[in-house]
């Protein structure tokens, strides 16, 4: 039962987040942020994970605040869920191609946050999504997830394409990672911990 429940409440935002690293690829999203939310799905379609998210942020101000704190809380959801790893993968990679877009993310189920983050987009906005917030996201992501997580975009002409394969690719990356190997004992590392 690899599942987890985050409430995260803060003067900026309230967010809920439930995961199901088991599941069967349904999201089921709320955040106020429509290309968000459009991003959570994919993550979770092609990460073959139940995700469900609700949030409410001042986006009188902007989104900011928002996509951060759910990139924040999907962390801690994951890192509860994914328990004291045994028995996992640990490593997980994906390309991901969308029309003229391709995008590579690999990550390690490290125990320590890193992000190294290679995507330029084409343009600032993604209708009306600041594209800067992707980074956010998964910076929020990571250091609470405790990964290391390597996001390139390789090529691509239309931001949306650009975002869209990182998504994809972030999802396969994660399915891939947390799969387990009937032939790893205990956790992959020869420290013995993760």
């Amino acid at each position: 039962m690899r599942k987890a429940e985050v409430i995260r409440q803060t003067n900026e935002t309230a967010v809920t987040v439930r995961l199901d690293l088991d599941g069967t690829g349904a999201a089921r999203t709320a955040t106020g942020v429509p290309f968000l939310d459009h991003m959570l799905e994919q993550l979770a379609r092609h990460g073959l994970f139940d995700v469900e998210v609700k949030a409410e942020g001042d986006l009188h101000v902007d989104a900011h605040h928002t996509v951060e704190d759910v990139g924040i809380t999907l962390g801690q959801a994951f890192t509860r869920a994914v328990g004291d790893k045994k028995g996992v993968r640990r490593y997980g990679h994906a390309y991901v191609p969308l029309d003229e877009a391709l995008s590579r993310v690999v990550v390690d189920l490290s125990g320590r946050p890193g992000l190294d983050y290679h995507i330029s987009f084409t343009r600032a906005r993604i209708g009306e999504f600041d594209a800067d917030l992707v980074r956010e996201f998964f910076q929020g992501f990571v250091s609470h997830a405790q990964v290391t997580l390597h996001v390139d975009n390789l090529k691509g002409m239309n931001a949306h394409h650009q975002a869209e394969t990182v998504f994809k690719a972030f999802g396969r990356a994660l399915r891939m990672a947390v799969e387990t190997d009937p032939r790893v004992e205990g956790v992959p590392s020869t420290k013995g911990t993760l």
